[in-house]
C-alpha cells in the first residue's frame, strides 16, 4: 500500500500513516481544539463573517449560531483526535477528517502568511518558518489525497 488515505473496496478508507505523523496529527489538532474552545482570534478564518456589511446583523447570527459552529467544530475535532490511530476509517469519519485538514491548513496558513505565490515558488529550506511551511504542504498533500478518496466514491 501507498502512503496517505485510500478508498477501500468494501467503502471504508485506509489511512497509511507513520507513527510520527499520527502523533503530529494528533498534537496539532489538540492544539487547535485549545485554540476554538477559547473562542482565540487566531481561528477567526474558521468563522467568517455572514454578514460582512450588517454588523447588527453579524452580531445577531453570532449570538444565534456562534455556540453551535464552535461546538461542531470541537466534536469534529474530538472525532479525528479519536480517530487518528486508526488504520481504516468510515466514510463520515473520513469526511471529518477532510473538514479537519482544512480547518488545520487554514489556520497554520494565516498564522505563516501563507500565499499562493509563496506556496508555488516552493519551500525555500532557509526561510524560517521552513519547518511549519513543510507542515503547511504536508497537511495540504494529506488533504488532497483524501479529497481523491472521497471523491472516488461519487
Amino acid at each position: 500500500m501507498s502512503h496517505g488515505v485510500f478508498a477501500r473496496a468494501d467503502g471504508s478508507y485506509a489511512v497509511d500513516l507513520a507513527a510520527r505523523e499520527r502523533e503530529l496529527l494528533a498534537s496539532l489538532t489538540g492544539d487547535l481544539e485549545e485554540l476554538v474552545a477559547a473562542e482565540d482570534e487566531t481561528v477567526g478564518r474558521l468563522f467568517p463573517a455572514a454578514y460582512e456589511d450588517d454588523p447588527v446583523a453579524e452580531e445577531e447570527y453570532r449570538k444565534l449560531a456562534g455556540g453551535s459552529l464552535v461546538s461542531g467544530r470541537l466534536e469534529a475535532l474530538r472525532v479525528f483526535r479519536a480517530t487518528v490511530g486508526e488504520k481504516r476509517l468510515g466514510h463520515e469519519q473520513a469526511e471529518i477528517w477532510c473538514g479537519v485538514l482544512n480547518d488545520l491548513r487554514l489556520v497554520l496558513g494565516e498564522r505563516l502568511g501563507v500565499t499562493e505565490e509563496l506556496y508555488e515558488r516552493g519551500i525555500d529550506p532557509h526561510h524560517p518558518n521552513a519547518v511549519e511551511l513543510s507542515v503547511y504542504g504536508w497537511l495540504t498533500w494529506l488533504q488532497a489525497g483524501l479529497v481523491d478518496a472521497l471523491a472516488s466514491r461519487l
